[in-house]
């Protein structure tokens, strides 16, 4: 089997369609404004999962963090860094990696970046944001830099992503519909997480086209969070990370 580092680059080399056509179907009403997001890789130095993946080494890691509580857009939902495309930003991928130091304190310089998969419309913020793939090279301590803007930051196992069971989907119902996305139960330093929404719409479609996911109950529901709910109530029932 060859690494995880290459396959995301034969991956990319390839070319990935629609990671997530569920996102893809719901595209942005009028002018969407650029934003890009980090999913990066990498091999934890400290805390390999203790679960025997199938398809992946224990040691295989991606960075994640959880927003605030106290926000009004998301709050408390499990995210990838990233944010807006500034004006002084050259492209989608340094607006990536200069919103992953902000939030996170990592060096850019550690980071190789492998590409950047096609954008994805979240219709209900009208953002368009791009996912640029990247692999932990030479890691960097991380932390939640502002604690206005973030409650953890952590490397979350990809092998516990892919426990079948730690999966399962979220149901959110509003004015008489019904939305259900994958997510995944963590658990990190602070106690359970749950991942959900734009971030856990990815991951599972990144590691469809990846072979990695191992099969796992579709009918499983897990209940969101307070958090989450609010996010649903401020942002409609599409609330993303």
């Amino acid at each position: 089997m060859s690494s995880p580092r290459a396959q995301l680059e034969a991956l990319l080399a390839r070319g990935l369609g629609d990671v997530s056509p569920a996102l893809q179907a719901l595209p942005v009403e009028g002018e969407a404004r650029a934003a890009a997001v980090l999913i990066l890789f990498g091999v934890l130095d400290g805390a390999p999962s203790r679960r025997v993946s199938r398809t992946v080494p224990s040691d295989l890691d991606v960075l994640l963090l959880a927003r605030a509580s106290t926000l009004r857009a998301h709050p408390g939902q499990v995210a990838f860094p990233g944010g807006r495309v500034d004006p002084e930003d050259a492209d989608a991928v340094a607006a990536a990696l200069r919103e992953a130091r902000e939030e996170t304190g990592l060096d850019p310089d550690g980071v190789d970046v492998l590409g950047t998969l096609e954008s994805l419309p979240l219709a209900f913020s009208r953002h368009e944001v791009t996912p640029v793939i990247g692999w932990w090279a030479r890691p960097t301590p991380v932390r939640a830099v502002d604690a206005a803007e973030s409650a953890e930051v952590f490397r979350a196992p990809v092998a516990d992503l892919l426990d079948p069971e730690r999966r399962g989907v979220t149901v959110l119902r509003r004015d008489g519909r019904e939305w259900r996305g994958p997510a995944f139960a963590l658990q990190t330093a602070r106690g359970p997480q749950t991942v959900w929404g734009f971030t856990a719409m990815v991951l599972d479609g990144l590691f469809d086209r990846l072979g990695w996911t191992e099969p796992w109950d579709g009918s499983r529901e897990i209940p969101l969070a307070e958090a989450a709910a609010g996010a649903r109530d401020r942002s409609g029932p599409l609330a993303r990370s």
